[in-house]
């Protein structure tokens, strides 16, 4: 019996300087020799790293226009998650500031004036503490047990201060900024500590 081999074509040297006709001695062979062969292997990593580059530099694009666009509601959302872990990890040790009890379940940061009472409060320290989530959605902040506790923890003068009139503040996009910043850096300073 007899086999035909079949004749393998002549192909170009895909290397852009070379692109001299060649018969390839291996199945997919692109190059007619290494020379040729390590030419274009560079070029494949400098266009990786070109890329690269430009990918990053698109995302940086990206972030800058969504940073743009966001809205001053946007600003006090990311503002108060930050400020609400900073409480949460300030309060690690401490129990739920209304029922008293140390639980495997989730932790809020609790305002003990409202944000929609006192927005001025909002990132107030003195009125934010950990306090379980049963208590603070549930029992909608179980906030005679919260001013008990309270007191006991800043003080009697400091809890006037809390429920006393404040002056109004409008929160710019610069602030709530400044505010992102300042906890973040509290957030690592504790996590460092820890």
């Amino acid at each position: 019996m007899r086999v035909a081999l079949k004749e393998v074509k002549q192909k170009t040297c895909k290397n852009p300087a070379c692109g001299a006709k060649f018969t390839p001695m291996q199945l997919g062979q692109k190059v007619c020799g290494w020379q040729c062969g390590l030419a274009i292997a560079g070029e494949l990593r400098n266009q990786i790293v070109a890329r690269k580059a430009i990918a990053q530099r698109e995302r940086r694009e990206i972030k800058v226009r969504k940073e743009k666009l966001k809205s001053r509601a946007d600003h006090i959302r990311e503002a108060q998650v930050v400020f609400n872990q900073w409480v949460r990890l300030r309060d690690e040790a401490l129990p739920c500031i209304s029922c008293g009890r140390h639980h495997h379940g989730k932790y809020d940061a609790g305002h003990y004036r409202t944000t929609a009472a006192c927005p001025e409060l909002r990132f107030d320290p003195l009125n934010v503490h950990k306090q379980c989530s049963p208590c603070n959605t549930q029992l909608s902040g179980n906030i005679v047990e919260y001013r008990l506790e309270l007191i006991r923890r800043i003080g009697q003068e400091q809890v006037d201060w809390i429920e006393g009139p404040h002056e109004a503040k409008r929160y710019t996009i610069e602030d709530l900024k400044a505010i992102k910043v300042r906890y973040r850096a509290l957030i690592r300073e504790l996590k460092g500590a820890a």
